[in-house]
């Protein structure tokens, strides 16, 4: 059981963040010559790991206030609304 919720959330966070805006800023950085790949690695690493813990830290938080299905049901919302905003936005 543990290792299906550990590689659930593996596989669905690896493919939210293929692609996205924190993976094109880390590239953008990687192409300056001058800047030292595993420096930029690093830092960017560190900077996902904090963004996961206050996440983890929020959710628990939020757990005690609404049901899962209750938080699920807001991320949809929150997502398709996000989509629907870059969508019609210039």
């Amino acid at each position: 059981m543990i290792w299906k919720t550990f590689f659930s959330i593996l596989v669905t966070v690896f493919f939210a963040e293929i692609g996205d805006k924190t993976q094109l800023a880390t590239m953008l950085y990687a192409t300056d010559a001058k800047v030292n790949k595993w420096l930029v690695f690093a830092a960017a690493s560190m900077a996902l790991v904090l963004a996961a813990g206050l996440g983890v830290l929020v959710g628990a938080q939020l757990e005690r206030f609404a049901t899962p299905k209750t938080l699920r049901l807001l991320a949809g919302i929150g997502f398709v609304a996000i989509g629907v905003w870059t969508l019609t936005s210039r």
